[in-house]
C-alpha cells in the first residue's frame, strides 16, 4: 500500500471512528481545505484533515505488538527452543516464522509441540538458514 492510500485510509477510519455521516465529512473536507472529496486532497492538505480529526478528539489506534509470546517449553527440550528463539532473534524473525516452518515441516501447528527429535531438524535448518544469509550460527 503507497503513501498516499495509507493516508487516505487514515482519513476514512477517523470518520467511521468520529461517526461522522457523509455530508457532515464533507462539509469538514471543504472547511479545511476547500475540496469535496479525499482523492483529490495534496499530502499538507491530508496533514491538515487529520490534525483537525485529532482536534475533534479522534485518537488513531495504537500498532498492535507483532508476534505471540516466547512458548514456555517442557525441560527436555528447553534448550533447543532457546536456541530456535536465538535463531530468530538474530535474524529479527516473529514465532509466527517458526510456527509455518513447524507445519512446513511436520504438519504441527505450534514449533513448542514438535518432538526432540524434530526440534533438532529445525534447528538445523535454522543453521541453514543462518548460513545462508551470513548470519553467525549459535
Amino acid at each position: 500500500m503507497n503513501r498516499r492510500n495509507l493516508d487516505l485510509s487514515k482519513i476514512h477510519i477517523a470518520k467511521k471512528d468520529l461517526g461522522m455521516d457523509d455530508d457532515t465529512y464533507r462539509a469538514l473536507l471543504v472547511r479545511v481545505t476547500g475540496v469535496r472529496s479525499a482523492k483529490d486532497l495534496t499530502p499538507k492538505q491530508v496533514g491538515q484533515v487529520l490534525a483537525e480529526f485529532t482536534r475533534l478528539g479522534w485518537q488513531p489506534s495504537k500498532v498492535k505488538a507483532k508476534g505471540r509470546k516466547a512458548p514456555a517449553p517442557v525441560p527436555d527440550r528447553a534448550k533447543l527452543i532457546a536456541k530456535v528463539e536465538a535463531f530468530l532473534a538474530e535474524a529479527k524473525r516473529p514465532w509466527e516464522y517458526v510456527d509455518a516452518m513447524a507445519k512446513r515441516m511436520f504438519k504441527v501447528e505450534r514449533a513448542e509441540w514438535l518432538d526432540p527429535v524434530q526440534l533438532h531438524k529445525m534447528v538445523a535448518a535454522l543453521t541453514y538458514d543462518a548460513r545462508r544469509n551470513g548470519r553467525p550460527e549459535r
